[in-house]
């Protein structure tokens, strides 16, 4: 079992910008690859970014250029660095981890997920 804890959403202003934070806990060796996802009211839940424990990335398109995931080993924690906010990246972003491919993340909603942190960007 692994258990994530997601923090650091908010309201701000369009252009604005917000850093989240996923801690992990519990059997955190079978896990290679760690995500960001966001689910938009009536909207299904889309991947935002993927870092494999190697270091290497991958982006949605709407947020390539403004957004940053990186992850701290050592620390367990995941961020996002989310910079130039839009109101349409007003969401709930969930932490995922799992042990898979980078082009699982973007096909399948697997493994464990914290519990959601609310963005809210206002134009």
């Amino acid at each position: 079992q692994v258990q994530l804890v997601g923090s650091g959403g908010g309201l701000v202003q369009a252009g604005g910008s917000l850093r989240l934070s996923c801690a992990a806990s519990g059997s955190i060796f079978r896990i290679n690859i760690m995500a960001w996802y966001r689910q938009a009211p009536g909207k299904q839940r889309e991947l935002v970014a993927a870092i494999t424990s190697g270091g290497t990335v991958n982006y949605a398109d709407s947020v390539k250029g403004r957004f940053t995931i990186s992850r701290d080993n050592a620390k367990k924690t995941m961020f996002l660095q989310m910079n130039s906010l839009k109101p349409e990246d007003t969401a709930v972003y969930y932490c995922n981890a799992r042990s898979g491919t980078l082009e699982s993340v973007s096909r399948y909603l697997t493994g464990s997920w914290g519990q959601g942190t609310r963005v809210t960007v206002s134009s």
